[in-house]
């Protein structure tokens, strides 16, 4: 037992002196906003204000409730924050260093420990700051540590760089407060320049008594394990800077792709003892911008597939999580895209370790707003905070040096100063050093510049999404130009969340500043808009060469690889086949068989084409449905394409009866109306205008009504109605002024059938034919066809072909957030089941190409033009061959490429007519 003792003793003493060579951490606050602290508090103005209370520490204070909400185009309300806790400090620290560290704090902050100020008021709210408190604090004691925040900085250009922006401007300790103890004599911070050569340079700052001292570095896989020899140098000075360097033979590189990282440990040591060690995790990799050429990354031309990223949750505003950055990172992966840039401050930095290990391209920025830029003086400050923080993050590949107009030129050399790698600057919205970024053009915009410039080119920002408009819509034009432009580097969308903020004052509803912040391809809890599938789809780094089954298909498919570093062998792929098992009119129980199988990933190298077969079982054409998946390395889908194998007409020759089963069919006229009797069912057409009037199903009235509307290029002016009755079937028939214009009722059998056809002649934003029936009846809907989110005629992609189970909402995008949205336009229709609380009905469409209107979307409360409210037909349900595109926040949808112009036709009787076959059945 003695020995036991002797040996804990021992191994005790081993761990603490060990331990004393790192720096130690102890955290005053919480470190995210799943963790806070509580701190005392006081609040000078607006809500909860005047008296000293309780504030969990880090968080924006507006969100617990004290001060008052401000979005930045107003000025911001002078509020401050007094906070104050005390905290025992080790004894063991005696010997220690001790620094003060805020990750971030909004904005002029002053601190205060044991009544004496640490130093100088940091000005800045988005910035890691700190103090040397060595000689204020008292070990082994408790120490009162005093904050005094100002929510608006007494330093104009801070204001008009941070406070007066178009986002949510809030006040307080946001981010982690801790303290930082190190040996006196110490390494301060390390910057690494690690290249896709191998070569491997750091810049070890350190702080000495004497000169003498010995740094040794050991290069580690992520799992600990030595990489080449350790190696060393000595250090020449005092206080300041010492090189080292190695290079190691065919490192792992890092990119989005393939995200390796290694790390490094660097010791300190003096006489054969390690006086302190620092580790720190980096990647191998070359950026390079070539000039007139394009950006490299490992010797590969890349494009930006990025969005714009606020650090934001709803309930904690700026406050964040480890959890979110990871969740955010993976949703943009699962986008497909491989790049994201800050807007418009740095991140938190377990963002930016999350971009490391997942792998994205990242531009960090210096804050600045579209006003006059911070001052030099202490923009100086702030570069240099800004960059010895976030140095060596491999995902960082270029720096912004603030945003639309808000930089300061005189601080574009600075970054260099503290940037080993000297890592390019670029000015977002500004032809700037052989790029250019400008923001929101209009699809091939350019006189000399962007897509017709010198310049590589990629807007910082452009489909600025609002509502349900832009992001996805458009982003197909765009990027089929980009890519064939040899000097785009691809772009980042505006932007990824709906920073939508829970009202304390308001019972906790969220808000986004009316139309000032509801943009995102996701709403504020991370809600997936209809744009997000599109852009996995657009960005899909496996691109199929096949919109939809030929007679003829063998089962080879096309593929080309839109990746920049893997090859698709090192990807694999399903194949899928679905097959309905009952009619659609008898519910989803047992509805649908399947069959998967493994595919043989193809060898196709960057930017190649080539081919997989599908490996295609016998009988496969006795299916519904084909679906291919494809899943990245990390065995990530990149996503699921699918086609119907079963034509519109073909399905609905299974599903029918078209005998009238020896029913009886009576004709009766009354009063201004047509009756037709036939199976339990009574249908009455108006003689004034030929339409719908009513539907009784055993004396019971269903309100599907007031139809068929003709939508076209003209006004279908009914001339007359026809009826017959022969031995199966009565049919109605009605007649317009325009001849090539005609509508027929066959009525006999269980489903009802309507043949229609109608001349498009000209321009139009939408065209086919509707009905009316209740909104407030309907419960939800059962479809087959694309789905599960609506279409715009410039957002056709990301829906996948299949048997949907919708309830009704009634969304409006970005101010309600219920995904996906009820009504709306659905692509390549087959059937319908609407569910309602009179009778459940049936429709089928035996035509290939139309298009379901179901319902109109309601138009946003703070819609700020029509851009994003687009046109929809007459009617409640429709059945259209042709819908309308939809727009931006500051462009109409004819301003962003092909797709988005109106749905175009020959003049003068030159279009063929279009034709449509639909059967209900009530």
């Amino acid at each position: 037992m003695k020995e036991f003792f002797l040996f804990l003793t021992l191994f005790l003493s081993i761990i603490s002196c060990l331990q004393s060579q790192e720096t130690e951490i102890l955290y005053l606050t919480g470190q995210g906003k799943d963790d806070p602290v509580e701190w005392d508090f006081f609040c000078t103005a607006g809500k909860k204000s005047g008296s000293w209370t309780k504030i969990p520490v880090p968080s924006c204070w507006e969100l617990q409730g004290f001060g008052n909400y401000n979005y930045g185009h107003s000025p911001v309300t002078r509020e401050e924050g007094l906070y104050k806790r005390s905290v025992r400090i080790p004894s063991v620290w005696h010997d220690k260093t001790v620094f003060i560290v805020f990750e971030g704090s909004m904005t002029d902050t002053e601190v205060k420990v044991n009544g004496k100020v640490a130093g100088p008021v940091h000005q800045g709210a988005f910035y890691r700051f700190q103090y040397d408190i060595t000689k204020l604090i008292r070990v082994g004691s408790d120490n009162l540590f005093e904050v005094h925040v100002s929510k608006v900085s007494s330093n104009e250009s801070v204001n008009m760089a941070e406070r007066r922006a178009d986002y949510w401007v809030f006040g307080g300790i946001y981010r982690p407060v801790y303290l930082k103890a190190l040996p006196e004599n110490r390494i301060e911070r390390i910057a690494i320049d690690a290249r896709a050569d191998g070569t491997f340079h750091a810049e070890v700052c350190h702080h000495l008594k004497k000169k003498g001292y010995i740094l040794e570095a050991q290069i580690l896989t992520p799992a600990g394990e030595p990489v080449g020899k350790i190696f060393s140098a000595s250090t020449l000075s005092d206080n300041g800077v010492t090189s080292l360097t190695t290079r190691i033979e065919n490192p792992e590189l890092w990119s989005p792709e393939f995200p390796n990282l290694y790390g490094v440990e660097v010791r300190l040591i003096k006489d054969g003892k390690m006086i302190h060690q620092i580790s720190e995790r980096f990647g191998f990799r070359t950026v390079e911008l070539k000039k007139r050429d394009g950006l490299y990354v490992n010797g590969r031309k890349i494009m930006f597939k990025g969005v714009n990223r606020h650090s934001f949750w709803p309930e904690s505003g700026r406050t964040t999580s480890k959890t979110i950055s990871i969740r955010d990172v993976l949703l943009m992966k699962e986008m497909n895209m491989n790049a994201v840039r800050m807007s418009h401050y740095p991140p938190d930095v377990h963002f930016l370790d999350a971009c490391d290990s997942l792998g994205l391209f990242v531009l960090d920025e210096l804050a600045g707003w579209q006003k006059p830029p911070y001052d030099t003086e202490i923009g100086k400050k702030l570069v240099r905070e800004m960059v010895i923080r976030d140095v060596n993050h491999p995902c960082i590949v270029l720096w912004d040096n603030g945003n639309e107009g808000g930089w300061n030129t005189e601080l574009d050399k600075e970054f260099a100063r503290y940037d080993i790698q000297k890592r390019h600057v670029v000015h977002p919205r500004e032809i700037f050093d052989g790029t250019d970024t400008q923001h929101y053009k209009p699809y091939n915009y350019g006189n000399g510049t962007l897509f017709q410039g010198r310049e590589v080119f990629f807007p910082t920002e452009f489909l600025h999404g609002l509502y349900d408009g832009g992001l996805g819509a458009g982003l197909e034009d765009y990027w089929n130009l980009m890519s064939n432009n040899p000097l785009s580097a691809g772009g980042f969308l505006w932007c990824l969340i709906d920073e939508g903020v829970v009202r304390t004052d308001l019972q906790d509803s969220i808000d986004t500043d009316k139309n000032h912040a509801p943009d995102g391809i996701l709403g504020p809890y991370r809600e997936k808009e209809g744009s997000f599938y599109t852009i996995k789809e657009i960005w899909s780094p496996v691109q199929v060469d096949m919109e939809q089954l030929l007679p003829d298909f063998d089962g080879n498919l096309t593929i080309t690889n839109w990746y920049s570093y893997t090859n698709l062998s090192q990807c694999s792929f399903t194949g899928k086949l679905v097959r309905f098992m009952t009619p659609f009119d008898a519910g989803l129980d047992q509805l649908l068989e399947e069959e998967l199988w493994p595919l043989i990933s193809p060898d196709v190298l960057p930017g190649e084409k080539g081919t997989i077969n599908l490996e295609l079982p016998s009988g496969w054409k006795d299916y519904d449905i084909l679906y291919f998946t494809a899943m990245d390395p990390s065995n990530r889908k990149i996503f699921t394409w699918s086609w119907p194998v079963i034509s519109p007409a073909d399905f609905i020759a299974g599903q029918i009866n078209k005998g009238n089963q020896g029913n009886v069919i009576r004709i009766n006229e009354v009063d201004e109306f047509i009756i037709i009797e036939s199976n339990g069912i009574s249908l009455r057409f108006s003689k004034q205008n030929g339409l719908l009037n009513e539907v009784l199903v055993e004396g019971r009235r269903i309100p599907f009504t007031n139809g068929p509307i003709i939508h076209s290029t003209h006004e279908a002016q009914f001339s007359d109605i026809e009826y017959e009755l022969n031995e199966n079937e009565a049919i109605v028939t009605i007649y317009y002024e325009d001849e090539l214009d005609q509508v027929t009722w066959r009525i006999g059998s269980e489903w009802i059938r309507l043949d229609y056809q109608y001349q498009i002649d000209g321009t139009c934003d939408y065209a086919g034919i509707s009905f009316s029936f209740p909104e407030n009846l309907v419960t939800g809907v059962t479809y087959l066809g694309d789905g599960p989110y609506r279409v715009w005629k410039n957002r056709m992609k990301g829906t996948q072909f299949g048997l949907w189970d919708k309830e009704y909402n009634n969304t409006i995008t970005g101010e309600s957030w219920d995904y996906p949205e009820f009504k709306g336009y659905y692509s390549n229709f087959y059937a319908v089941h609407i569910h309602n609380d009179v009778r459940p009905f049936y429709i089928l469409n035996a035509e290939e190409n139309i298009f379901l209107h179901l319902f109109t979307p309601d138009p946003p409360h703070w819609a700020l033009n029509d851009y994003t409210v687009p046109p929809f037909p007459e009617g409640d349900v429709s059945f259209l061959h042709a819908i309308s595109p939809i727009g931006t926040k500051f462009h109409l949808p004819t301003e962003l490429g092909p797709s988005g112009q109106p749905n175009m036709s020959f003049p003068s009787g030159m279009e063929p007519v279009k034709k449509g076959t639909l059967y209900f059945k009530f």
